[in-house]
């Protein structure tokens, strides 16, 4: 029998005389980078809100709480039930969550010096980013790396298997570039500046290519297969997220520059964050039109809840910062006010999602193993090994 074979088997049935509340998969980790992306997306908005910091801080605590609190949960849930916490490597839809974790991470430690650098102390904040950031960086290109490689090597893929989950692995990378970028300042050496810089754009660069093949193929499945499963409509939202967050790194890339190399190439890297960032954030705008027309047409077939719905905040969030970033860039009012737009619509995502979280969380539904192919068909739980 193949490992996926078994994961299945184990995540349909909990292990004998274990509560099915002991089921805690990484995609938990969507809520941390979705109450995350609030506080870090409002405390650099272009606008002078009252009790707008204040509201940031207090969001900002409450990822750092999350964060925190599914970290223990984690190590409880290995400790009392490792059958079923190893068999998520396994699974073909829930491997790919695996990228949520490192993305947690880097939004909390981005937001300790975006917004809590006041509440922390300077010092504080940068440390903690520094780790936060090296820990989610590390962790992001194993995804980025592995869980590809048993997509390529293990499992039997189906021609409509292509879904949204498929970027999470290989979307840190590019979260490390943005939030990588933030650190640049804090580092002492000009050479230390200038590798950081560049080991950013390379993260970029890796980020970006793996996403456009799988945007690509995820556009090709719904123009031979529809949304096929109403399960894996949120997911459509995702592609926002390596749009929104390529944006945003390239533009604080741009910023930054100038700290790390000669003020010729800094011109030049400062000129490409609104070459590429203007016509990136085009498309994002025409699949953000598509993925809410596809959304509201599943949601009138009664769409189920479940965690994929933290899929509507983190990608939105960061496509906000993007436009944050181009309207910094250009000047222009339309960035500013197509910002503003953006952080109100995330907001109302976000507390609807907090909301429905809450209930199902409190009624155990979202601590149960999800029924098979609840989310999506993805592939077949055949091991090419063993086909």
């Amino acid at each position: 029998m193949s490992r996926e074979h078994v994961a299945a088997e184990v995540l349909s049935s909990p292990e004998p005389g274990r509560s099915t509340s002991r089921y805690l998969g990484p995609n938990w980790y969507a809520s941390v980078m979705g109450t995350g992306i609030v506080a870090n997306a409002g405390a650099i908005l272009p606008f002078d809100v009252s009790g707008l910091k204040d509201f940031c801080l207090v969001v900002w605590l409450l990822a750092a709480a999350l964060l925190v609190g599914l970290l223990i949960a984690t190590a409880i849930h290995w400790l009392r039930s490792p059958q079923t916490a190893r068999s998520y490597g396994h699974d073909v839809q829930m491997s790919q969550f695996y990228g949520a974790p490192p993305m947690a991470f880097m939004t909390v430690g981005a937001g300790a010096l975006l917004v809590a650098h006041s509440f922390l102390g300077l010092r504080v904040a940068v440390d903690l980013d520094w780790v936060l950031w090296t820990l989610g960086t590390i962790t992001g290109l194993i995804t980025a790396t592995l869980i590809p490689y048993r997509l390529f090597t293990e499992i039997e893929v189906r021609p409509d298997a292509a879904f949204g989950g498929w970027l999470m692995p290989i979307v840190p990378p590019m979260v490390s570039a943005s939030t990588g970028a933030l650190l640049i300042p804090y580092v002492a050496s000009q050479s230390g500046r200038s590798t950081l810089l560049y080991g950013c754009y390379a993260m970029f660069g890796m980020s970006l290519i793996a996403a456009l093949i799988i945007i690509t193929l995820i556009w090709s499945r719904l123009a031979h297969f529809g949304s096929s499963n109403s399960g894996r409509v949120p997911t459509l939202w995702i592609v926002l997220g390596p749009l929104g967050q390529s944006i945003t790194a390239a533009g604080i890339l741009g910023a930054q520059a100038h700290l790390a190399v000669s003020s010729q190439l800094a011109v030049g890297m400062s000129i490409f964050a609104i070459l590429f960032g203007v016509p990136v954030w085009g498309f994002a705008m025409l699949w953000a039109v598509l993925a809410a027309s596809l959304t509201i047409r599943t949601m009138r077939k009664k769409m189920p809840f479940s965690l994929t719905w933290w899929s509507f905040t983190f990608p939105v969030g960061v496509t906000v910062t993007g436009t944050i970033r181009l309207a910094v860039q250009t000047g222009l009012p339309a960035f500013r006010w197509a910002s503003a737009i953006g952080y109100v619509a995330l907001l109302g995502a976000w507390l609807v999602v907090v909301v429905r979280t809450s209930h199902a969380t409190g009624r155990g539904l979202l601590l149960r193993p999800p029924a098979p192919g609840s989310t999506t068909p993805a592939a077949s739980k055949v091991s090419r090994s063993q086909s």
